[in-house]
């Protein structure tokens, strides 16, 4: 099966990564999370306010380049979403090399991106992704169309990452900084969908609040 989606140019872009994805998780199982992820997206978002304030000043004070990073990612099934982020990296970035994958040390990012990457500071405007529905709390990270069509012919199962909502933070997440290797992140995401279950989501949760407090995020 081929997904027809609509990418950021505007235009029908038809991707062959779908073929093998697999059955998503019953929508009757995702009631609960989507109520969690309402009421504490909520929550956390306001709560967040403040410190994207904060660091939207150091970001002007430090670069030329604009607060806001947004992309377009794979969503559920394949929906393509658009991701706000605080601005981490370069803005010319990816001007020479096009997408590739992050590792650690990342000559791109800045010096107030690599803090707000350690911390996942850089990630609080997704709260907004999440209330609206286009992310969760907990779920793979979502990935980029050019990225994921590369990887799914590597490696079959990688789509099936795709058969839920994806996530602000996640089992991979927990598990491997920026650099986990597409692989081992495609076969700890779909062990979180295996084994979905709400007591998961939280203890995932409960891991990523220790990540942040401590600072063993990625460098």
């Amino acid at each position: 099966m081929e997904a027809s989606v609509t990418n950021n140019t505007g235009k029908e872009a038809d991707y062959d990564f779908m073929g093998n994805i697999g059955e998503p998780i019953p929508k009757s199982n995702l009631v609960g999370k989507r109520i969690c992820d309402i009421l504490f997206g909520t929550l956390f978002g306001i709560i967040s306010l403040p410190v994207i304030l904060i660091f939207a000043i150091l970001i002007k004070l430090t670069s030329k380049d604009p607060i806001f990073f947004k992309q377009e990612r794979v969503g559920y099934m394949g929906k393509p979403i658009i991701i706000t982020k605080l601005h981490s990296m370069k803005n010319d970035a990816e001007k020479k090399t096009g997408a590739v994958w992050a590792k650690k040390n990342d000559p791109r990012v800045t010096k107030v991106g690599k803090f707000m990457r350690k911390t996942r500071v850089d990630e609080l405007p997704q709260f907004w992704s999440i209330i609206k529905g286009d992310m969760s709390l907990v779920g793979p990270r979502p990935e980029r169309f050019s990225l994921t069509e590369r990887f799914s012919k590597q490696w079959p199962n990688f789509p099936k990452r795709l058969r839920t909502i994806p996530g602000l933070t996640g089992y991979a997440q927990i598990h491997g900084g920026y650099d986990l290797k597409p692989n081992e992140k495609c076969k700890l995401d779909n062990y979180y969908i295996k084994h979905y279950s709400l007591k998961f989501d939280f203890k995932i949760a409960f891991e990523t609040f220790k990540i942040i407090i401590t600072g063993s995020g990625a460098r």
